[in-house]
């Protein structure tokens, strides 16, 4: 396994700012956000020039792109595929493995999520990518029922792991073993089970990092372990001392 830095660590840094960080806190991976509501590259911007944005994820040689974390915001069917296929394209030309998008919001209706990732599947798998649905909060993945239902339905489809929404999420905390085989990325920040206690500092919450990992190594997992500590306004620390030191805890355990 490695440990990867997404760019959501530095989001009030520009995006130039947000990769020199993370090569001077010596990761060798980057999880790059790219998002339409995002601080930094956005799905609308990648579409009108691919090279553009894969020079720029490129220049550094110690720091590799190895995945993208996705959202595209718009209810235009044609506009949507025009800017996923631009991003499966960016991440061809960045030798990126896997593209993490949310599932549909709760509620949308299972077959109709079955079919709409069924399509977007067949597109990644075109440029070499696999696609990854996220586990998260207010979509169809915020259950792992729900989730695995969905890998076994979509041929190709696999799950990037969240642990921090199955904690404080509708899941409650429970066993949530069965997602494992299906897991092909995973995002990393600790959280505890209150109020607001989404994100905390790395050390006073309740993800079992441990554990973590060796359900995932039972399963031959040999990827990512993205650190992703959001970069909140008036976050009560400092986000370098906390990123590097869940990059530490993490590389101490695999």
């Amino acid at each position: 396994m490695f440990v990867a830095c997404s760019t959501l660590c530095f989001a009030r840094r520009s995006l130039e700012q947000a990769l020199a960080t993370i090569v001077d806190l010596e990761f060798s991976k980057v999880d790059v956000a790219i998002h339409e509501k995002g601080p930094h590259l956005k799905p609308s911007e990648v579409v009108k020039d691919v090279s553009r944005w894969a020079n720029l994820l490129r220049h550094s040689p110690s720091l590799s792109p190895s995945a993208f974390g996705v959202e595209i915001e718009t209810e235009n069917r044609n506009d949507f595929h025009q800017q996923f296929l631009a991003i499966c394209r960016l991440a061809r030309l960045c030798s990126v493995a896997v593209l993490s998008i949310p599932a549909s919001p709760s509620g949308f209706g299972m077959d109709a999520e079955v079919r709409r990732l069924k399509e977007l599947v067949q597109m990644a798998k075109g440029e070499g990518v696999v696609l990854s649905v996220e586990t998260r909060i207010g979509t169809i993945t915020e259950l792992p029922d729900a989730a695995v239902e969905l890998c076994e339905r979509v041929p190709g489809l696999s799950l990037t792991l969240d642990p921090s929404h199955y904690l404080v999420g509708p899941n409650q905390g429970k066993n949530y073993d069965r997602v494992f085989p299906y897991v092909y990325h995973v995002h990393l920040r600790d959280s505890g089970r209150g109020p607001g206690q989404f994100q905390v500092r790395v050390g006073q919450g309740e993800i079992e990092y441990g554990r973590i990992i060796n359900q995932l190594a039972r399963h031959q997992y040999s990827r990512l372990l993205t650190v992703q500590i959001l970069d909140i306004p008036d976050a009560p620390y400092d986000m370098e001392h906390e990123v590097r030191k869940l990059k530490f805890l993490l590389e101490s355990l695999v």
